[in-house]
């Protein structure tokens, strides 16, 4: 049952350097292997390596698209959301999940990251943000080493709904 699965959003730039659209891309294979739903923005760079990564191990990928035209989703979401929100739509992307992984990314990134955190929801980090406030260190952002790092604090930490 779709309903028993963790859904996880990957989060991150539309355009990543080599090395961010690599690590998108095993997140995406390692989701799909370990049974988790993926959940992005529906778009390139990040949002279509991990989607890429997840339909090659057989995944389920879902894109929160920020237009009206559901043709705009990279090739390999599976299940196109057309919402006509722009940016707003980070919300919704990242409230579809129970934990969020950020890879890299720029303002919009930086957007999800904070409504997911507001939100009780965890971030795990993986060449993305860190957070300071007034000069100290902000560890709401739960740094990952690795793909399979991040896949596995996102699992363990998913909320329960």
């Amino acid at each position: 049952m779709i309903n028993k699965k963790k859904f996880i959003a990957v989060i991150g730039g539309g355009q990543p350097s080599a090395q961010e659209a690599r690590l998108a891309e095993e997140v995406g294979r390692e989701l799909a292997r370990r049974d988790a739903i993926l959940v992005c923005g529906g778009l390139g760079g990040v949002m279509e390596a991990a989607c890429k990564g997840a339909s090659s191990q057989g995944g389920i990928t879902i894109g929160v698209l920020p237009g009206d035209n559901r043709q705009a989703a990279n090739p390999y979401v599976q299940i196109p959301i057309v919402t006509g929100m722009g940016y707003a739509r980070n919300v919704a992307v990242v409230k579809s999940a129970q934990a969020v992984i950020a890879i890299g990314g720029s303002y919009g990134t930086l957007s999800e990251i904070s409504h997911a955190l507001q939100s009780g929801i965890p971030v795990i980090g993986l060449n993305t943000w860190s957070l300071s406030r007034n000069g100290q260190q902000d560890n709401s952002i739960i740094l990952a080493q690795n793909p399979s790092e991040a896949v596995n604090k996102a699992l363990d930490l998913a909320t329960k709904e």
